[in-house]
Parts: C-alpha cells; sequence; structure tokens
C-alpha cells in the first residue's frame, strides 16, 4: 500500500543523507597534505584506509586502473588532489548539480582550496599629506586624496608591495591639483603575484612636477593596473614608465582617459612590457584634446608573446602632439595591435614608428580612421615596419613608409657578435647546455620555486559542471562573483584564451583541471605504461650548484614527453602538452661547499628546436639560432613532466 503523498520520501535525498551518515561514522583522517618536501605525506593505503569515500581516494583507484605499472605512486600529485572531505564533496557535488555553488562561493572556495580573492581590498589611507613621504617596504594601502593639492615636495614609494602575493593598492585622487609634486614608484610590486592597483583621477590637474614609475610590476603574474583620468587636465606632468610590467605574466592594464586636455604633458614608456607574455594595454582617449604632448614609447612590447594594445582615439583632437614609437613591439611573437582613430581631427601632429613591429611570428595590426580629419601637417613616418598590418582610412598627407618589409629571420652572428638581442637579459642558468650536465659541473640555478597562489585541483564530479570557454564566459564571471574590469575577469579571460589558442607544429594540448584528467591526457599521448616527476624541492634556487650523480630517463635515449606548467585560476589549472624528441634527465644537485645532496632536479632537453622563435630566451642566453643546438631546462617547482615508465 503506497503512502500519502505527504508522507512520500524522495529517494535521492534519502540516499544523500543515509551517505553523508555513513561516512560520518568512519575515522576521517584529517592529514595535513603540502607542497613542502619537508613534511610527511600520507600513504596511498593510509588515505584508502582512512576514508575510501574522500576525492584523494577516488584518485588513488583511479590511478590503478589506468596506469599499467607498479611503480611507487608521485605523492607529490595525491597532494594536489581536493582536500575535501566526504561529507563536504557530497554537498559541494550536490550544489554543483543544482548550479548553485556561485550562492555559497565563500564556502566553495574555502573547502576546496580554491583562489578565489584576486580583487583584494586594501586599507585606506584617505588624507591630504602636506609632507614629504618614504613609502620603504610598505604594502597593500589604499591612497584616497593622498598629497592632493599639495604644493612641491616628493613622495618616495621604494620596495612597495615588494615579494607580495596579491597586492591591492588603490591610488584615487593622489597628487590631485598639486603644484610641483614628484611621486616616485621604486621598484614597486616587485615579484609579486597578481598585483592590483588603481589609479584613478591620478595627477588630475597637477601643474609641473613628475610621476616616475621604475622597475613597476617587474616579474609580476598576471597585473591589473587602471589608470583612469590619469593626469587628466594637468599642467606639463612628466609621467616615467621605466621597465613597466617587465617579464610579466599576462598582464592587463589599461589608461582610460590618459592626459586628457592635458597641456604638454611629456609621458615616456620606456621597456613597457618587455619580454612580457600575452600583455593586453588599453590606451583609451590617450591624450586627447592635449596641447603639445610628447609621448616616448620605447623598446614597448619587445620581445614579448603575443602583446595586444589597443589605442583608442589616442591623440584624438590634440594639438602639435609628437607621439614616438621607438623599437615597438620589437622580435615580438605574433601580437594584435588597433590604432583606431588615432591622431584623427588632430592639429600637426607628428607620429613616428621605428623599427615597428620587426617580430619573428606574424602580426596583426589595424590602422583604422588613422590621422582623419587631421589638419597642418600630420607627420607619421613608418621605419623599418614589417607586414601583416592593414590601414583603413588613414591619412595620405604625410605618411611616409620606409623599409617596409618582413624581418622573418635573426642570423646567428647578430646574436652573438654584439647585436641588439644578445643584451636582453635572460636570469642566468634558466637555459643551459646538454654537456652541461656532468658530474662535478657547477653551474647556476635560476629561480625555480612556484609563485602561484596555493590551490587544488577539483573532483571530476564538480569540475564537469562548471563551464570552461570563452563562449561562457559570462557564466564563469557569475560563479566566481567577477566583476566588469576586475582582476578575477582578466584571470579567467587569460587562462581561457591561453587554452583555447592553436597548438604549434606537432604539439598536443590540454588544460587539465583534475588530476585524473591529467593522467587521461598523459595516457592518450605516451600509453599507460607511464610515471611522472618534478623537481624534489627548491634548494638550491638563485645560486650556484653542483651536479652530481646523473641518470637519464628511458636510459638518455631521444623519446617524448608530457609537460605540464601551472596557469593562474582559481582552482588548480595546468596546461599540459606533448613535447617531442626530448632527453629526460634525473641529477643530484649538491651544495658547491660541503658537498652535500640538497635537491633531485629533473631537467629536461629539447633536442630539436628548429620550430622555435628566432628570439627566444634560450638562444639570447646560449648564442646560437634555432635549430642549431639543443636547449636544456629545469622542470619548477611544482612544474612536472610525465615519460614512459623505465
Amino acid at each position: 500500500m503506497s503512502l500519502p503523498m505527504d508522507r512520500q520520501i524522495n529517494t535521492t535525498n534519502f540516499l544523500l543523507l543515509f551517505l553523508v551518515l555513513l561516512l560520518s561514522s568512519f575515522n576521517v583522517f584529517q592529514a595535513k597534505i603540502t607542497e613542502t618536501s619537508t613534511e610527511i605525506l600520507p600513504s596511498f593505503s593510509e588515505v584508502l584506509q582512512a576514508n575510501p569515500f574522500t576525492p584523494r581516494a577516488s584518485l588513488i583507484r583511479y590511478w590503478s586502473k589506468r596506469i599499467s605499472n607498479n611503480l611507487p605512486k608521485p605523492l607529490f600529485l595525491l597532494s594536489k588532489a581536493s582536500p575535501l572531505n566526504a561529507i563536504n564533496f557530497a554537498i559541494l557535488t550536490k550544489l554543483a548539480n543544482q548550479n548553485s555553488l556561485s550562492a555559497h562561493l565563500d564556502s566553495f572556495c574555502s573547502l576546496a582550496n580554491l583562489y578565489c580573492s584576486f580583487d583584494s581590498s586594501s586599507t585606506v589611507l584617505d588624507n591630504k599629506h602636506d609632507k614629504d613621504a618614504n613609502f620603504a617596504v610598505y604594502s597593500n594601502k589604499g591612497f584616497a586624496n593622498y598629497g592632493s593639492s599639495r604644493r612641491g615636495g616628493v613622495d618616495s614609494f621604494k620596495n612597495y608591495s615588494d615579494g607580495l602575493n596579491n597586492p591591492g593598492d588603490s591610488f584615487k585622487k593622489y597628487s590631485g591639483a598639486s603644484t610641483a609634486h614628484s611621486e616616485a614608484f621604486t621598484n614597486y610590486a616587485n615579484n609579486a603575484n597578481v598585483a592590483d592597483s588603481n589609479f584613478t583621477s591620478y595627477g588630475s590637474g597637477a601643474t609641473g612636477g613628475s610621476g616616475e614609475f621604475k622597475n613597476y610590476d617587474k616579474l609580476v603574474n598576471v597585473p591589473n593596473l587602471r589608470f583612469t583620468n590619469y593626469d587628466s587636465d594637468a599642467n606639463n606632468h612628466k609621467l616615467s614608465f621605466s621597465s613597466y610590467s617587465d617579464d610579466t605574466n599576462s598582464g592587463s592594464e589599461a589608461f582610460t582617459a590618459y592626459g586628457k586636455n592635458a597641456n604638454s604633458g611629456p609621458s615616456e614608456f620606456n621597456s613597457y612590457g618587455d619580454n612580457s607574455n600575452i600583455i593586453a594595454s588599453g590606451f583609451t582617449g590617450y591624450g586627447e584634446l592635449g596641447n603639445g604632448a610628447n609621448d616616448s614609447f620605447r623598446a614597448y612590447g619587445q620581445s614579448g608573446n603575443n602583446p595586444h594594445n589597443n589605442f583608442k582615439s589616442y591623440g584624438m583632437g590634440g594639438n602639435s602632439g609628437i607621439d614616438s614609437f621607438s623599437r615597438y613591439r620589437n622580435g615580438a611573437n605574433v601580437g594584435d595591435d588597433s590604432f583606431q582613430s588615432y591622431a584623427r581631427n588632430s592639429n600637426s601632429g607628428k607620429v613616428r614608428f621605428a623599427s615597428y613591429g620587426r617580430s619573428f611570428n606574424h602580426g596583426n595590426d589595424t590602422f583604422k580612421e588613422y590621422g582623419k580629419g587631421s589638419t597642418g601637417r600630420t607627420n607619421v613616418e613608418f621605419k623599418s615596419y614589417s607586414m601583416d598590418r592593414t590601414f583603413k582610412d588613414y591619412t595620405v598627407k604625410g605618411v611616409a613608409f620606409s623599409e617596409y618589409n618582413n624581418f622573418s629571420t635573426v642570423s646567428e652572428g647578430s646574436l652573438r657578435e654584439g647585436g641588439s638581442h644578445v643584451n636582453r637579459w635572460v636570469e642566468p642558468g634558466k637555459f643551459f647546455r646538454e654537456s652541461d650536465l656532468k658530474q662535478g659541473n657547477v653551474m647556476m640555478m635560476p629561480d625555480i620555486r612556484d609563485r602561484m597562489p596555493r590551490r587544488s585541483f577539483l573532483p571530476p564530479g564538480i569540475l564537469s559542471k562548471l563551464p570552461f570557454s570563452t563562449s561562457r564566459l559570462s557564466e564563469l564571471k557569475e560563479i566566481f562573483h567577477a566583476r566588469e574590469n576586475s582582476t578575477m575577469e582578466s584571470v579567467l579571460s587569460n587562462a581561457l584564451a591561453e587554452c583555447e589558442k592553436a597548438p604549434s607544429r606537432g604539439e598536443t594540448k590540454r588544460c587539465v583541471g583534475s588530476a585524473e584528467d591529467m593522467v587521461d591526457f598523459a595516457v592518450s599521448v605516451l600509453g599507460h605504461d607511464v610515471t611522472v616527476r618534478t623537481t624534489k624541492n627548491v634548494s638550491g634556487s638563485k645560486q650556484k650548484v653542483m651536479i652530481g650523480k646523473v641518470k637519464g630517463i628511458n636510459g638518455g635515449e631521444v623519446t617524448k614527453s608530457v609537460s605540464c606548467h601551472q596557469s593562474l585560476y582559481p582552482y588548480l589549472l595546468y596546461y599540459c602538452h606533448s613535447v617531442p624528441k626530448v632527453r629526460v634527465y634525473e641529477a643530484d644537485i649538491l651544495d658547491v661547499e660541503s658537498k652535500t645532496k640538497t635537491n633531485e632536479g629533473i631537467a629536461i632537453c629539447h633536442i630539436d628546436t628548429s620550430a622555435w622563435g628566432s628570439e627566444h630566451g634560450a638562444f639570447v642566453a646560449l648564442g646560437s639560432i634555432p635549430g642549431k643546438i639543443e636547449v636544456c631546462h629545469w622542470i619548477f617547482e611544482n612544474d612536472m613532466t610525465w615519460t614512459i615508465a623505465d
């Protein structure tokens, strides 16, 4: 006999409740698993015995099912699996199935060990400071109206937010309406991870004075900077950006209404975005209606990887403005620049592009309505300008194209004989030759430390319910509460763009957000008889080390591997790709003085470099050209390489 409707039990909820009660009876093993090598990790059997329903226990069973050998299982990979206990795993899985994780984001991020605080708030110092200030080794502050209406004086930000993880700084109306007030930002947010700085109405209405940004955001991972109404209505306020965002990864800078209505305000961008990876800069309304503006972009985006720059209404309506692009994006890889309504309706403007876009790999630049409606002699000069550029509705008067060519190769001699490329700085020890891996050799170890925030993989059951494509970016933004133009939005979009980028010649790639997906990809490329390795710890980083015993994987024969590198994302995300024709080595790392073993390094040597870019940092450091030499590097902390098992 059936029960009345109001007493019928929902079968799904009953089973879930029964599961929770069952799991509660287990003596849950709460082992603290960290990324460090000094802490003892639980064995696989301990994890299984503690609770077979956790994501870590599930990963162990999956490994045994997919991997055919009996080699020791990699504990460092297990440490990256989701730390969820069985109860929270069941609850979050149900929320994911109901598309309700967004309503419980804080709990989701905390329990699953995600990093969701890219847009951190900062302490606000809201005052009108009237004395010189020296901010040394200072961090995470908001300067609202700081130095506003000051007369003279110098504020120094030295080593500001240096080495911090995710510094969030706000300079709102800083130096507004000041007179002859100078600001110096030296080593600002150096080596930080996910710098988030906001300069709103910075220097607005200032007269005289100067703002200097030196080594700003150098070596930062994913900077997100906003200069809104920066130097607007200023009078002869000089701005200098030296080594700005140099060597950064996936940066995003927005200069909105920068220097708008300014009078004779010179701006200098020196080595802006040099050697950076996928830097995206937007100059909207930059120098618009400015009078006598003098802007210099020197070595801007030089040797960067796929920089995207947008100059919208740049210099529009300006009077006698002089813009200089010297060695702009020289040697960059691909890259897309858009000059929309650049210098439109300007009066006697002069623009010079010297060695613009001398890319070894084709880029795509668009000049739309460039110089349209300008009066007087708008002098636009393109010298040593390369191919793949589109000019739409540009002014004919005063435009000179000199040496319009495609620079696709760099000679070996120019790299070795004091050419400009050999002067680029590459971290010592980052690349080396195979012959350096011999016992007794002393060599420099680069900085192999992982600077990404600590995160964990998601279990496949939760991961599969989250969108992961640029076409569904709006859904992702809703889940992770990403505001428009926020750092979180940049993090999401940059990772998706990298993962959706077409593979290079002969490459197979996949972005993975679970350990199970990583295992599947490695198996699809190498087969079921595989193993994975990583450098044991970070000992020896940034110092000279001695090479001890060296062992060649697979007998030192040329083989193929799958390398996996972290990407910045709320959960642990790896960019994995097949690497053909390599040799992989295990090497003992010794202290130079005591000769004691301090580390076990994993090195990979790329035998075929013929498809690499001519100005790759490896050839700068080692002095050669693609296809002529092999290139070796260490596997950094928390990166890993998969090979066929010995």
